[in-house]
C-alpha cells in the first residue's frame, strides 16, 4: 500500500548540520481500517563519503573508536548505556528486558539503506538477548495514557535478525516452533538452519544481505535464512506471526510495506536489557 497517497507531510523547521543530507520531515498517516493514526519521521542522514572504505569495498560504519553516524532510535544522541569498550560497541544491560527507557534504548545508523550487505561480529553474555534490525523506520504513535505522541518500538517496522544465547535464554525454546527465536533466525517467523551459533562469551560472525526484496541471513560462514519481501509469501508469513493483521494491525501494515514506498530504511541494534557486544560493523552498497 502506498502510504503517501493519503498522508500529510509536515516539514520541520530545523535542518541538520553540514554532515546531514536533508531537512527532517514528519508524515502523518490518518487512521484507516483497524490501523491507528501514526507519524513517519524522516530525519537528516549522514554522508557515507565521510566513512572509510575497506579493501573489500565495505564502508566501515563502526571503527571501534567513536559513535560517528550513530544515535538512539527516536533520539538525537547515543544513549549512555551504549559504550565503546576494547574496540567493541557494547550495551551495558541490567537484565531489564525491553525497557527502552532513560539511558537505554535501541540505536540506529543515520543512513537509510536499500540494497546492501551488512557484516558484523557479535557476542553475548550468559542468558543475553539482542537483535539486528533492517530497513527500519522511525514511527510515532499516540499514547492514550500520557496523551502524547511517542516513538513506537523499531521492531514494528523492521525485520529482526535475532541475537541470543541459545543455550540459556528461555526465548530459544519459545515461539510457534522451536528455534524460531534462536540466533540468526528471522525473529518469530523463520528458523535459522543450520543453527551454528557459538556459545555465550564467544564471537560469532553475522551477515544480512538485502537485494531487490531478497533477504539472506548468514551466521559463521553459512547462509541460514532466506525470505522475500513485498510478496504474497511475505504477507502470509507475517499473518502467522505476532505481527499479523489481526494481532497488530499497525505492525502488519508497516512490515508488509517494509522500508516504505522507497524500500529503504535504517539498520539498528537492540537494547533488550542484556550485555551484548558488536564489532567490525561494515556495509557494502549493492545498488
Amino acid at each position: 500500500m502506498a502510504v503517501a497517497a493519503f498522508a500529510t507531510i509536515f516539514l520541520l523547521a530545523s535542518c541538520g548540520g553540514e554532515k546531514k543530507t536533508s531537512c527532517a520531515e514528519e508524515i502523518v498517516v490518518p487512521a484507516h481500517d483497524d490501523v491507528p493514526e501514526y507519524i513517519i519521521v524522516n530525519n537528516p542522514e549522514v554522508d557515507l563519503a565521510e566513512f572509510q572504505v575497506d579493501e573489500d569495498g565495505y564502508y566501515v560504519i563502526f571503527d571501534g573508536t567513536s559513535f560517528k553516524g550513530w544515535r538512539g532510535y527516536g533520539k538525537d544522541h547515543v544513549p549512555t548505556r551504549w559504550s565503546i569498550e576494547d574496540g567493541c560497541l557494547k550495551f551495558n544491560g541490567k537484565g531489564g528486558g525491553e525497557a527502552q527507557q532513560g539511558d537505554g534504548g535501541d540505536i540506529i545508523f543515520e543512513k537509510k539503506f536499500k540494497n546492501f550487505e551488512l557484516l558484523f561480529d557479535w557476542k553475548v553474555t550468559r542468558r543475553a538477548n539482542s537483535g539486528v534490525f533492517l530497513l527500519g523506520r522511525e514511527i510515532k504513535k499516540f499514547n492514550e495514557k500520557d496523551s502524547v505522541w511517542k516513538f513506537a518500538p523499531i521492531y514494528i517496522s523492521a525485520p529482526e535478525y535475532q541475537i541470543l544465547d541459545n543455550e540459556n535464554h528461555p526465548d530459544a525454546q519459545m515461539g510457534k516452533v522451536i528455534g524460531i527465536r534462536q540466533s540468526a533466525s528471522l525473529y518469530d517467523m523463520i528458523v535459522a538452519e543450520p543453527q551454528n551459533a557459538n556459545p555465550y562469551d564467544e564471537w560469532n560472525t553475522g551477515k544480512i544481505m538485502v537485494y531487490e526484496g531478497t533477504v539472506v541471513h548468514g551466521q559463521n560462514g553459512q547462509n541460514v535464512v532466506e525470505y522475500h519481501l513485498w510478496t504474497q509469501d511475505w504477507e502470509d508469513l507475517l499473518n502467522t506471526s505476532k505481527f499479523s493483521k489481526e494481532k497488530n494491525p499497525l505492525a502488519f501494515e508497516l512490515l508488509n510495506n517494509v522500508g516504505g514506498d522507497e524500500h529503504e530504511g535504517y539498520i539498528g541494534f537492540q537494547d533488550h536489557g542484556d550485555v551484548v557486544y558488536y564489532r567490525n560493523i561494515r556495509i557494502k552498497i549493492l545498488d
